[in-house]
């Protein structure tokens, strides 16, 4: 399989919300990001439960909790978010609000 790094508009530490899927309405934190696979894993969403052996690390062993990566697709960026972008971009390109002057 050819994979290919893609650069993604989700970045870590974004707040997204999962559009479609088990977890869907859900909003969470990117913790990571996989741009050759295109998935991203997202704090409390796509849980699930792994059993493991007893090792020096957990001596007891038994059923764990933790989240999976998901793909990219499945979730938007949150309003707050795109908000707090687009309020970025603008003061960053040093654009002046325009303001229209009535000639006549």
């Amino acid at each position: 399989m050819n994979l290919v790094a893609r650069k993604l508009k989700i970045k870590k530490n974004d707040i997204v919300k999962v559009i479609t899927g088990s977890d869907r309405g859900k909003t969470g934190k990117v913790l990571q990001v996989y741009p050759k696979t295109m998935r991203i894993m997202v704090e409390g969403i796509n849980l699930r439960k792994k059993h493991v052996k007893p090792s020096q690390a957990n001596a007891q062993g038994g059923v764990i909790t933790k989240e999976r990566a998901i793909h990219y697709s499945n979730v938007s960026l949150s309003e707050a978010a795109v908000v707090a972008g687009k309020a970025k971009t603008a003061k960053s390109a040093g654009k002046k609000p325009s303001a229209k002057v009535a000639t006549k």
